[in-house]
């Protein structure tokens, strides 16, 4: 007789156990074992458990290769989903076994697991493995479907025949939720949710953690008669009252120095949007902008022309936002504009705005505003550009080019890669929650009762329109950071931190992709010639780039250089960009009128007109902006189980190779959140959204 004896880890997530009955059949490469029950007297597979058994078997059934958990109906009770960390077993010879699994089991059902060694296709020779392999993909292609959200924009997961778990203890008379949460302003389809895969949704902690907040703020704000007051503000430190949550220095900064045309500078580089600056080298004809304007603003001894051979000019052009109309709120038209704003980089290092035009089209009707002006235009002037940019940042820097693209990139891993690829173990940890979130977010933003209806100028169409538009223009090449910095002519520019700091992860993610991509494809020809591969990339290209060849997105990867280039990507963008876009997002949007989400009147069309009064009836009413504010505080502040870059608990990897690397991209990742915050100590105002500790493996809020 041959034994085997079977640890069974249980998830450690609140209702993770089962009392439902596991059996457990061990396919070796010199045999099977019958299928046995695991039980012991009293409880099983409780929630955090680590439970030991003993199989017999007849025979020694040579290398383990395969495990299946059979999970069936115990007595009377109803079904009972159960999560399953990983199984350990020891063999007669003394080897210890690693089959991950880290998923649910819902129903009645048997789940086959591969030994925990990474291995691509070609690594596979015994029959039985490779037709798991295959039968894994087909099975997670039946379930995961494409489905179009919106025309033009990324596609995103369907899973049309998921029936929803019984919920233990559910009370049959008590009536469904409708999505509605006491005070909240928008009626929010969360019950589609629902219908995610158990192992796609939060964890129960994360989901009570985001309810929990959500739920009393947005009944303070309506005790408080905030969310049904349409009129204007009065005065602009009323807005201070309605600050949510807890403030912090950068907030507070935010609201003290905002009309400061150093601070709204400062935004371009190590603000929430930081990607959207550029050098400019020639003043565009559109923007007709004049020595004589400009030339006080730009020092002694200086001129515009000059400062633009010196590189010390930089525009933030809006055009994207062109010619798209706005909808009513609160009764009243919305305005919306596609700016353009002029900055200059002065030799005491301050990133200067110079000019702003409130249109794409220069004209009579269309000033060009400058510093000089009264301070009430002036001042108007930068908060239509700082409009501009709550859409350049919460349509295409935030949703668009992290939320939606790395879902695609999420679906496309789940429909292609079998649990035994290297390159599932190596991403599968920056995909947690992203489907989740997503299907939050569509609720929240881009529903008829939702924000983008009830609180942005452009609505549901008009919010999508800016994404549609962004995603037919985004490349590759964009995506690839390095190249990014130098093709907007921003490498050398002092005091980016956002730069200097998203550089210091990426090459520090970089050589960690670098160490395990090479360990498991030692040459070019394992690259090309790895089905499963190819088919993740084309399908990416496929459904979220929508097969267009403008865009540069590989169709295909040849060598081992490109696979590195493109997995970095893709996990940079699923954890480090997606932080630097989200982390800080209250803390600038908190004060309105910083990054106002509506404008009430006209783009002004002539100076000297505007006063206070004026500027105050322009920013969003009392209800407009709590309602943004609400929502913007829910969806930026991370709950509870969070997992930080580089803190992978589950064990995908069981090789020492992999394992080194791993340890090795935490201690550099410790170095730089160290560098960080030695430098931050000096920064009248800290940048810390690309500090490590802050960043999550996943888009998981």
């Amino acid at each position: 007789m041959a034994t085997y004896k079977v640890r069974v880890a249980t998830g450690t997530d609140l209702l993770s156990g089962t009392l439902d009955s596991i059996s457990l059949t061990i396919v070796g490469t010199q045999g099977e074992s019958h299928k046995q029950l695991l039980n012991h007297f009293g409880r099983d597979f409780a929630t955090g458990a680590v439970d030991q058994y003993t199989v017999q078997c007849p025979q020694d059934l040579g290398e383990l290769i395969i495990i299946r958990l059979h999970k069936e109906r115990y007595s009377f009770f109803p079904k009972d989903p159960w999560y399953c960390n990983y199984v350990q077993i020891c063999a007669p010879n003394g080897r210890i076994y690693h089959f991950p699994a880290y998923q649910w089991m819902d129903g009645y059902e048997t789940l086959a697991l591969r030994e925990a060694t990474g291995k691509t296709t070609a690594d596979d020779s015994l029959p039985v493995l490779l037709e798991h392999r295959r039968e894994e993909i087909r099975a997670k292609q039946d379930f995961y479907h494409w489905r179009v959200f919106l025309p033009g924009l990324p596609n995103y997961v369907h899973i049309p025949s998921y029936r929803p778990p019984v919920r233990r203890h559910r009370n049959p008379n008590r009536p469904e939720w409708n999505g509605y949460i006491p005070g909240f302003p928008i009626l929010i389809n969360f019950k589609a949710t629902k219908f995610l895969n158990l192992n796609l949704r939060y964890s129960f902690l994360k989901t009570a953690s985001f309810f929990v907040r959500l739920g009393p703020m947005a009944l303070a704000f309506k005790v408080r008669g905030l969310l049904d007051c349409k009129h204007s503000w009065k005065r602009l430190k009323d807005i201070r009252k309605i600050f949510p949550g807890k403030k912090s220095v950068v907030s507070e900064y935010v609201a003290e120095h905002w009309a400061e045309d150093t601070f709204f500078g400062y935004q371009y580089l190590n603000g929430v949007n930081p990607g959207l600056i550029r050098r400019c080298t020639r003043i565009p004809d559109k923007f007709p902008v004049t020595d004589d304007m400009v030339a006080p603003f730009l020092g002694e001894g200086t001129c515009l022309q000059a400062e633009l051979e010196k590189g010390n000019i930089y525009l933030a052009d809006y055009r994207i936002m062109e010619g798209i109309p706005t909808v009513e709120l609160s009764g009243r038209k919305q305005h919306h504009c596609a700016p353009l704003c002029l900055l200059h980089f002065g030799p005491e290092g301050k990133m200067m705005p110079i000019a702003i035009q409130l249109s794409q089209s220069p004209g009579p009707d269309c000033p060009i505003f400058l510093p000089s002006d009264s301070e009430w235009d002036w001042l108007l002037a930068k908060t239509w550009v700082r409009y501009a940019e709550f859409y350049s940042h919460e349509a295409i820097s935030h949703l668009l080019e992290t939320h939606l693209i790395a879902e695609a990139f999420c679906l496309a891993l789940l429909r292609n890669l079998p649990m035994c690829h290297p390159l599932y173990k190596l991403l599968i940890p920056h995909t947690r929650y992203t489907v989740q979130i997503n299907s939050i977010g569509r609720a929240v933003l881009l529903n008829e009762g939702g924000l983008s209806a009830k609180g942005m100028s452009l609505g549901v169409e008009g919010f999508a329109e800016v994404m549609v538009r962004a995603l037919s223009e985004l490349t590759y090449d964009s995506l690839y950071l390095p190249n990014d910095f130098v093709e907007r002519g921003v490498q050398d520019l002092p005091g980016y931190y956002y730069r200097d700091d998203s550089l210091a992860v990426w090459n520090a993610l970089e050589r960690y992709v670098t160490e395990i991509i090479t360990y498991y494809y030692p040459s070019d020809a394992a690259v090309e010639g790895d089905p499963e591969l190819q088919s993740w990339v084309q399908e990416i290209f496929k459904e979220c780039l929508l097969g267009r060849e403008s865009s540069g997105f590989p169709r295909c990867l040849r060598t081992v250089p490109e696979l590195i280039r493109y997995v970095t990507i893709v996990i940079f963008t699923c954890s480090a960009k997606h932080a630097a876009v989200n982390t800080g997002q209250m803390e600038f949007t908190a004060w309105m009128p910083n990054f106002p989400a509506s404008m009430r009147n006209p783009p002004i069309q002539a100076k000297g007109l505007t006063t206070l009064e004026t500027f105050m009836d322009t920013l969003p009413d009392v209800k407009t902006t709590c309602i943004t504010l609400l929502v913007l505080w829910t969806l930026s502040r991370e709950p509870d189980d969070r997992r930080t870059l580089g803190h992978f608990p589950d064990i995908h990897f069981v090789e020492e190779a992999p394992r080194r690397s791993i340890e090795a991209f935490r201690q550099r990742l410790n170095q730089i959140s160290h560098d960080i915050r030695q430098r931050n100590k000096c920064l009248p105002i800290p940048y810390y959204y690309l500090d490590p500790v802050l960043i999550e493996n996943s888009i998981s809020i």
